[in-house]
């Protein structure tokens, strides 16, 4: 939160100095319309009308944008930072996170993209050349420049503190997902797992049949004599007994081994992961200083990295996606489509770039030519889409409806029986009756809400920053100083909006949050002094009885009841 703040703060600052600052030591810095002049009499690129600055319409703009739809979704769908990021949080809230994180990122590429890109071309038109090379353009100087050029050493000091504050906050996520996917997806899956030759169907506590799989049949993959047994960890005694003892030991060499004798293995196990991914946290984080010491002095610009790595993970995003909403997608077909769509990337990119004058030998330069990067981005969908679908309708072994679920159940069964995902959805699940936990149907019905908002702030999304705003900027040739004013508000006037949601609305959330806590916490007769009980047909109040457990004592509250005096443990269903 405080990495947030700082650099919208330092961000607004910077847009300040540049656009609004009337005593500016160059000329055309500091007032639009000295800045629009400037600018409108510097020849812009071939591929821009006119050779104008000041235009939307721009065929190299556009072949960029068709990139970066490629570029943007392979690095969204293939970050596994982004994946923990959503898991960690309720759909409803995922859904508005990452929308409105959505929102809040676009103001800064595209107001700090404007600013300094306007500032450069201004000071360069007074200088009579330009202060970069292409290189020196591509490496991302010209912010740091023009901080310089306009704040003197403390624009150096600003962009370094920016820079700083989004490798702390971005870098500490990626260095969580990959040690996640090193100890979790490599080490315990393959390495040393809880369990040799676990399937998907079974058990990790006990290796039997989970339960619920019993109820799909006929289903050939269930052996109805060999359901598992074991006790839900939430409501086990000796559980409790084993987290509040190890709660109470200070010194780590008097811990002693869980007493649950069907939990209390696992529960070891995991312990053990978890310091292993603390151990896994530190190496990556000292193996990315000598990785950055190569990259450097190899000579390599972050433009070409960026790009070059985007072709690799292409291919990666079909078989995400795939693995996720198709149920008859394969193992083989989607690790086929995922080799096969890489080595017709590089095939296909390799190939582009020898078109180019200089051919490889110009390898960095032209390996990220715009053909050449929309060549590999294309091939490599394409071919890892074509090869998944064609791939997994050879090798799917469905072949009715049991199968169906049996396969659904997979995604279903991801979870760790110490701490069941039902209990993050309990609260959801307010008036559902299911067993140990709720169904499909149970599930799509609580979340339809937010699914609908997905489907809906999405597509409008895409409609705004992919078709609103460049269409409406692209039906004028070239702006004039009207307009270009006009998209130089609308840009700042955005980032003010996102820097007030992103200082303001973090701690409001989180003071509601506390609140409704605290409210919680009171005592039943607190609450029940304050609740306006629902009331059935003759005037009593309603009571709703959970049927996923037996209760031991059954009521009937009428009027005038003493509920702070009752025994029994059914409540009123505002309750």
């Amino acid at each position: 939160y405080f990495n947030a703040c700082l650099v919208f703060i330092l961000f607004i600052v910077f847009v300040v100095k540049i656009f609004h600052n009337t005593d500016s030591e160059f000329a055309s810095i500091g007032d639009t319309e000295k800045m629009f002049n400037s600018i409108a009499c510097i020849h812009g690129p071939d591929d821009n009308v006119d050779n104008s600055y000041l235009t939307f319409r721009s065929w190299g703009a556009f072949m960029f944008g068709i990139i970066e739809i490629f570029v943007s979704s392979a690095v969204t769908y293939c970050d596994q930072a982004s994946w923990q990021s959503r898991i960690a949080a309720k759909p409803i809230q995922g859904v508005w996170g990452f929308i409105l994180a959505g929102f809040i990122w676009f103001s800064i590429p595209n107001v700090m993209a404007t600013t300094t890109g306007m500032a450069y071309l201004a000071i360069s038109s007074d200088n009579g050349s330009h202060f970069l090379d292409a290189g020196q353009i591509d490496e991302g100087l010209v912010t740091p420049l023009i901080a310089e050029k306009v704040l003197g050493s403390a624009g150096g000091i600003l962009i370094l503190t920016m820079g700083a504050m989004a490798l702390m906050s971005t870098g500490s996520g990626e260095v969580m997902g990959l040690s996640s996917v090193i100890v979790y997806d490599i080490y315990q899956t393959y390495i040393r797992p809880f369990r040799d030759n676990l399937e998907p169907h079974h058990c990790v506590l006990c290796g039997q049949t989970r339960k619920g799989l019993e109820k799909s049949k006929p289903n050939p993959h269930v052996d109805g004599d060999a359901l598992c047994s074991c006790e839900d960890a939430t409501k086990c005694s000796q559980c409790a007994d084993d987290v509040e003892t190890a709660r109470n030991t200070t010194q780590y060499y008097l811990k002693k081994p869980y007493a649950c004798q069907t939990h209390g293995r696992f529960r070891e196990y995991m312990d053990f992961l978890f310091e292993f991914k603390n151990w896994c946290i530190v190496w990556v984080t000292v193996c990315m200083v000598p990785l950055g010491l190569v990259v450097f002095q190899t000579g390599i610009n972050l433009n070409w990295i960026f790009y070059s790595g985007a072709t690799v993970t292409i291919p990666c995003f079909p078989p995400v996606v795939l693995s996720i909403i198709w149920v008859k997608a394969t193992g083989i077909g989607l690790i086929a489509g995922s080799i096969s769509g890489l080595v017709c990337g590089i095939v296909a990119t390799l190939v582009t770039a020898t078109t180019y004058p200089g051919g490889l030998d110009l390898f960095l330069n032209n390996t990220v030519k715009d053909y050449t990067i929309l060549a590999g981005n294309v091939t490599g969908f394409v071919v890892s889409l074509t090869v998944c679908i064609v791939g997994s309708l050879l090798t799917h072994k469905i072949k009715g409806a049991a199968d169906v679920e049996f396969e659904w159940m997979k995604m279903y069964d991801i979870d760790n029986p110490l701490q069941p995902w039902e209990l993050l959805y309990r609260e959801d699940m307010k008036g559902m009756v299911y067993d140990d936990r709720p169904s499909f149907h149970q599930m799509n019905k609580a979340f339809r809400k937010a699914k609908l908002t997905a489907y809906i702030a999405g597509g409008s999304s895409i409609f705004l920053f992919a078709i609103l705003i460049p269409g409406v900027m692209a039906a004028y040739p070239v702006m004039n100083h009207t307009r270009f004013q006009m998209w130089l508000n609308f840009t700042q006037a955005w980032a003010i909006t996102m820097a007030i949601i992103v200082v303001v609305l973090p701690p409001t959330e989180e003071i509601m949050r506390i609140v409704k806590q605290c409210r919680k916490n009171k005592s039943p007769v607190q609450a029940l002094a304050t609740v306006s009980f629902p009331r059935d047909a003759n005037g009593d109040v309603e009571i709703v009885k959970s049927h996923s457990m037996l209760e031991a004592h059954e009521m009937v509250v009428k009027d005038g009841g003493d509920y702070s005096c009752s025994n029994s443990d059914v409540l009123p269903a505002a309750v």
